[in-house]
């Protein structure tokens, strides 16, 4: 099996009670890749700038991801820089600069049209939905989305909405796409809109899962010590939908095991700053986690 992420390839500058991390791999396509990795072929859509350090290529690459759809133009990679609180509450944005990600537009090679699952993170609805046209025959497509394509460009997220088949998002973002207060009304008006299933990310109190009738939760890792949250949801959605891609199903067990593989592979990710956890867990460990997120839950 094959999965495409199309999505943002990032130097990112992070602060946590921890410590500072300047210039670090980061992007939304960069932690779900390095995540699916472990459970099946990935292949990644971005675009970076002529300052985007050779070292991350290699470690891309030698982690297995394919960068064919890796685009480099001349100019600066885009670079965020955020502030987290102590207690990682909230996090404080204190520099967006897109570079040359503010002129991408994915357009995928010729092998990955045919992939089987497609992830479409967070870039404009409008560049996901041309995406989602582009693929011949997609068995699942997974979507993220924020709340200032939710509030900016509503007529273009709706239309995205109704070609994907799950949607990763937060509960805040879930009320306010739909109006809803609750978050069970909330989810119904979301799978109103076009998905089959919803995943709900509520970061330290775990994930809902929502398929028609059907409600799955599941909490988070419980952790001693976190460095940085950066890219938890989107390591999240790279679990889940590299476990999904792996076994070529999408049925009820195989859904509720993604969301536990997608919470054990996010407990890696915010161990560490920037990949540095994800990438020094095995799958061995992924499963063991993964276990013992089943032992948590049973009674």
């Amino acid at each position: 099996m094959s999965l495409v992420v199309v999505g943002s390839v990032a130097l990112d500058t992070v602060e946590t009670v921890v410590g500072t991390r300047k210039r670090v791999l980061g992007g939304a396509a960069c932690f779900f890749s390095v995540a699916a990795t472990r459970f099946t072929e990935v292949k990644l859509v971005g675009i970076i700038g002529d300052d985007f350090p050779e070292e991350y290529v290699s470690l891309l690459a030698d982690r297995g991801v394919d960068l064919a759809g890796l685009e480099r133009a001349a100019g600066k990679t885009f670079h965020w820089h955020g502030r987290y609180a102590d207690d990682y509450s909230s996090r404080e944005s204190l520099a967006t600069e897109l570079g040359v990600f503010a002129g991408f537009t994915p357009e995928l090679p010729g092998p990955y049209r045919e992939a089987q699952t497609l992830f479409l993170a967070n870039i404009h609805p409008e560049l996901q939905a041309n995406v989602c046209q582009q693929m011949t025959s997609p068995r699942l497509i997974g979507c993220d989305t924020m709340d200032f394509w939710i509030n900016g460009e509503p007529k273009a997220l709706a239309r995205t909405l109704s070609m994907v088949d799950l949607l990763t998002i937060n509960d805040e973002e879930a009320c306010l796409l739909t109006g809803e207060h609750n978050l069970v009304r909330a989810a119904r008006g979301v799978l109103r809109m076009g998905p089959r299933y919803l995943v709900v990310k509520r970061g330290e109190h775990g994930a809902l899962l929502f398929a028609g009738d059907e409600i799955f939760a599941l909490p988070a890792v419980p952790l001693d010590r976190v460095v940085d949250p950066t890219g938890a949801g989107d390591t999240f959605a790279g679990g889940m939908l590299g476990h999904l891609d792996a076994v070529d199903a999408v049925d009820a067990a195989a859904l509720r095991r993604g969301v536990a593989y997608g919470t054990a592979t996010a407990s890696f990710n915010v161990a560490e700053f920037s990949l540095d956890g994800l990438i020094a867990a095995t799958r061995d460990d992924f499963d063991a986690r993964t276990e013992s997120l089943r032992r948590l839950v049973s009674f």
